[in-house]
């Protein structure tokens, strides 16, 4: 096996995520130089949403003080800044379905006292409709959820939320636009009876909206506790 592995590599090389570019050393995930590119989230940062706070003594980021959410917590590894808008711009829509290695390694090395707190009984990503998938060959958040599923022996339910209507994009709504956007987007297609706590996985947070509306889904069918987990989130 480990040598179908280094055949494969050399016939569909693995790109870095950062600058695109074949990497050349074997074993990794990321150009050794573009180590450290990205901003990691770091104390303080909302209790709630994982956002930056410029306050240390502040518990929650104003937006969450506002608007109460359904899920029960949210982290992130990175900051969601131009550098890895582009990354997960490729990743979503480029084709480059492997910088889920790297992205999946980050959020099991940096987020792994809280996802193991969260005594998670099944790990669940965000689910696209089947017309983007279609499109993209593949559900990015999904592809994040088997790497952490894997690292930390959780069981990884993509059979129990799907996504039936095809929503705009969140991107290009504003937020009380995404919350109404989202309504009813999300259905549960499995026996939730046995899940107390489960472990929401997508890839950017940005106002929260798609993970309160698959939270409340969650919910509604009997799960007890929403923990979720973003590769990147947005200052707003």
């Amino acid at each position: 096996m480990r040598g179908a592995g280094r055949i494969w590599d050399i016939v569909y090389p693995r790109r870095c995520p950062v600058c695109d570019d074949v990497v050349t050393r074997p074993g990794l995930y990321i150009c050794e130089e573009c180590e450290g590119s990205f901003t990691y989230v770091k104390d303080p940062y909302c209790m709630k949403c994982a956002r930056p706070l410029k306050d240390s003594s502040m518990v929650m980021c104003e937006e969450c003080i506002k608007r109460e959410h359904v899920f029960d917590s949210n982290r992130a590894v990175f900051i969601y800044d131009e550098e890895l808008k582009e990354s997960v711009y490729r990743y979503k829509y480029g084709g480059r379905a492997e910088y889920a290695d790297y992205y999946a390694g980050e959020m099991a090395r940096h987020l792994e006292s809280y996802i193991r707190s969260c005594e998670a009984d099944a790990v669940i990503p965000v689910p696209l409709h089947a017309s983007r998938f279609r499109e993209r060959g593949y559900n990015q958040a999904e592809l994040l959820a088997e790497g952490l599923a894997r690292f930390f022996g959780i069981p990884l339910r993509k059979d129990m939320l799907s996504r039936p209507v095809k929503t705009e994009a969140q991107k290009s709504l504003r937020a009380g636009q995404r919350q109404n956007n989202l309504k009813k987007a999300f259905k549960i297609d499995a026996d939730v009876v046995k899940l107390k706590n489960t472990l929401l996985v997508d890839d950017i947070y940005t106002t929260g909206a798609t993970m309160d509306a698959a939270a409340a889904c969650l919910k509604e069918a009997g799960v007890l506790n929403v923990y979720c987990v973003a590769l990147g989130i947005a200052c707003i």
